[in-house]
This record gives C-alpha cells, sequence and structure tokens, in this order.
C-alpha cells in the first residue's frame, strides 16, 4: 500500500547501475517518480513531472547537472535540488550552491548523509556533507 503524502523525488545520474541502487535505497522512503542518466532528459523531466528534489550528479552526457539546474531554476521550476556526486573539491560544492543547490553529498556518504540533505532541503535549509566544508577529518 502506498504512503501518502510522500516527497517525490527525481533521480539523474549518468551510470545505471547506481541509479539502479539509488532507486532502491530511496523508495522506502520516498515516491521516485523518474530517472534519467541525461542532464538534458533531467530538465524536460523534471518540468513535466515537478518533483519536490531533484537528486542530481554533475557529470553527466547532454548538460551537466549544474547547467541543467541553472536552466530548470531560470525556468520557474519549485523543484528543490541536491546533488549528489564524486566531487568533492569546495570549488565543486561552491558552483553547486551558487548555482541553485540546496544540498550536495559526496556518494560514498549515500547511505548517512543523503536521507538527512533530502529531508533538510524539504525543510527549507541547506545541507552539505559535514566532512567537505568543516574541514574535519
Amino acid at each position: 500500500m502506498a504512503k501518502l503524502n510522500r516527497p517525490r523525488l527525481f533521480l539523474a545520474d549518468d551510470h545505471s547501475e547506481f541509479l539502479e541502487a539509488e532507486v532502491a535505497f530511496l523508495s522506502s522512503q520516498f515516491d521516485v517518480v523518474g530517472a534519467t542518466t541525461d542532464g538534458s532528459a533531467l530538465v524536460s523531466e523534471v518540468l513535466r513531472l515537478q518533483p519536490d528534489v531533484a537528486v542530481v550528479d554533475i557529470t553527466m552526457p547532454g548538460m551537466t547537472g549544474i547547467d541543467a539546474v541553472h536552466t530548470l531554476l531560470e525556468s520557474g521550476s519549485t523543484t528543490k535540488f541536491v546533488f549528489l556526486t564524486i566531487h568533492s573539491s569546495e570549488e565543486f560544492v561552491r558552483a553547486c550552491l551558487e548555482e541553485g543547490g540546496r544540498g550536495y553529498v559526496v556518494k560514498s556518504r549515500m547511505k548517512s548523509h543523503l536521507i538527512p540533505a533530502i529531508q533538510a532541503v524539504l525543510d527549507g535549509c541547506v545541507y552539505v556533507s559535514p566532512l567537505l566544508m568543516g574541514g574535519a577529518s
């Protein structure tokens, strides 16, 4: 039986196997309404489906995740964006947040940080994986 009022997610990652794992991981708590491995498709599908949150990789064919988020926000999308990526440099974090991302999680921390990141952005907060911005070891 489907749970009512679960947040609606759209997922985008260029690695189909990782995308499948992401869908499996998030489906227990969220309504995953779609997924793609292409940045251009991300734009069209988010505009069509209007999910609450899109979890986006940076490096994708067609259009980068950063460019896709920029395009979507310029188009008036109200979807909130969490980046899930292998990139852990401060420059990528800053670029994603400057383009409208509300969350940033490195893939190696998906199981411990992604759900808290999604919940934080749904609550109107910004979430960056703690090991990235705090300099903690």
